[in-house]
């Protein structure tokens, strides 16, 4: 019996770029491949194709193109929102607070702790609840009068947990605060109408959408205050100068409008199959448990926490067994600890330290779910016989 193929379960860190997408980007790099800021014809065919990107995007999102900002990563875009507001509000002297919640992507929460240790803005992080949801009405509670702005993701990479944005965002309107989202995991999986969500900041990354790496994109809604936190040229408007990656904003347009073509009918597909993979790992072994919110989450995310194992060790013997997946456990000084997310909805330590998340994709089949089920008990079995 030959070796089986491997079976790829963690899209929620990325996912391969497809050949269209790959397709569409390739005359830019060899062909079309002028700076799209030069006058001659090379620049002018660049600059076509990248304000061409940029109304793809817009028309999927319901923005105008003049409010989309391609940047190099999602890590970059949530930077530029959080900083570029920061920036304005201080030059502005219209505030010095920020609300945020305690499991945001790191590119948030070290974004808002260097702005409170290095700038002195006062930090509110909002607390969730077990399903790692947080409230709007604990939001509205956090909201004072020298708020400038509140950062919500839309959907917890960890956990998959989609949050309440449209009530969040129906809250910061009607208090005048500006509201911004990292929708890295959300893109392509969830609708993101940035007029209907009351949104004024949105960050995406290409690469978890199908796209390539190396580009992500910031909406920043008009007369929104915004001070460039990077210096330089005048490219997209002066809101992040240099010399623009017109390849991978082509990539991540065509990559949008794949995901969202295909959306709701993956959607449903992926949703059958991670309830399959949850309803079995949940049977087959004991002290397990679904970690996020049983029904309000992502489709492609099931996330666990097993008692007494590490979840390092979980990743290590499925990947010998052909299986790719993550945990949100981190180590320190040698010793297991839960993540901070696991930690911020209040699941112990003897069963946050042995998390899983298994995330599907578009290649994902039932194959590989069968797969999967069968060999997770017993992985599980013997790392607790040597634990």
């Amino acid at each position: 019996m030959g070796k089986q193929p491997n079976i790829y379960m963690d899209y929620a860190s990325t996912a391969p770029t497809v050949p269209q997408v790959v397709e569409a980007m390739a005359p830019y790099w060899e062909h079309t491949f002028g700076n799209s800021d030069s006058q001659h014809r090379f620049g002018r065919d660049a600059a076509n194709a990248l304000e061409k990107a940029r109304s793809t995007i817009a028309d999927i999102l319901s923005c105008h193109p003049v409010e989309l900002v391609f940047t190099g990563s999602g890590t970059e875009s949530d930077n530029l929102a959080l900083r570029g507001t920061a920036l304005a509000a201080r030059q502005n002297g219209t505030g010095n607070h920020i609300v945020t919640t305690t499991i945001e992507h790191r590119a948030v929460e070290a974004t808002v702790e260097q702005l409170g240790d290095f700038f002195q803005f006062d930090i509110t992080r909002v607390p969730v609840n077990e399903f790692g949801q947080v409230s709007p009405e604990d939001i509205a509670r956090a909201i004072r009068p020298d708020t400038i702005l509140v950062s919500v993701m839309a959907a917890n990479n960890e956990v998959g947990t989609v949050q309440p944005i449209f009530r969040i965002g129906q809250v910061c309107r009607q208090h005048g605060v500006l509201f911004h989202t990292d929708a890295v995991q959300a893109a392509g999986k969830l609708p993101l109408e940035v007029a209907d969500c009351n949104i004024d900041l949105l960050a995406i990354s290409a690469h978890k959408i199908y796209g390539p790496k190396g580009v992500g994109l910031l909406y920043i809604r008009r007369r929104t205050p915004f001070v460039p936190p990077i210096t330089g040229g005048h490219q997209e408007r002066g809101r992040y100068p240099g010399t623009v990656n017109v390849a991978g904003a082509v990539g991540l347009a065509t990559a949008y409008e794949i995901a969202e073509t295909i959306r709701v009918d993956e959607c449903r597909r992926l949703r059958a199959l991670r309830d399959q993979l949850i309803q079995n790992v949940l049977s087959t072994i004991p002290d397990s448990r679904l970690t996020g919110h049983p029904s309000q989450r992502l489709c492609n995310i099931a996330s666990f926490a097993f008692r007494g194992i590490e979840g390092e060790d979980l990743v290590v013997r499925l990947d010998q067994t052909g299986v790719s997946a993550s945990t949100g456990a981190a180590c320190s000084s040698g010793e297991p600890e839960a993540s901070a997310v696991l930690d911020a909805m209040g699941i112990p330590q003897e069963w946050g330290t042995g998390s899983l998340r298994l995330s599907l994709g578009r290649f994902t089949t039932e194959d590989d779910i069968a797969r999967v089920v069968g060999l997770l008990p017993d992985i599980v079995a013997q790392l607790r016989s040597h634990s």
